[in-house]
């Protein structure tokens, strides 16, 4: 089993900044790629940011320039700077991980989700 533990979600005014952070445990034996999806009420998930191993990384086109991705390897956690934050980034962020458990199979986890709230 790997499990996937976010943290760092809350509330901030237009313009502020949030750290969220993405911890992987469990029978890993190695990530290959790590993400942050959103949804927002009645609207469908989507990518913010992911990075794979390699540290490569890829932005949703509404994000970019403002949110940084990171992550450490060695802790395989993840994390989400998030600056310049509007109104319409307000939704619940979930962390996902995609690579191989010790047993050499596949998984492609999700976490519960934290809740970013941007509102004065």
């Amino acid at each position: 089993q790997v499990h996937l533990v976010e943290s760092g979600g809350g509330l901030v005014q237009p313009g502020g900044s949030l750290r969220l952070s993405c911890a992987a445990s469990g029978s890993i034996f190695m990530i290959n790629r790590m993400g942050w999806y959103r949804q927002a009420p009645g609207n469908t998930r989507e990518l913010v940011a992911s990075i794979t191993s390699g540290h490569s990384v890829n932005y949703g086109d509404s994000v970019k320039g403002r949110f940084t991705i990171s992550r450490d390897n060695a802790k395989n956690t993840v994390y989400l700077q998030m600056n310049s934050l509007k109104p319409e980034d307000t939704a619940v962020y979930y962390c996902n991980a995609l690579g191989y458990d010790t047993s050499r199979k596949v998984f492609d986890n999700w976490g519960q989700g934290t809740q970013v709230t941007v509102s004065s």
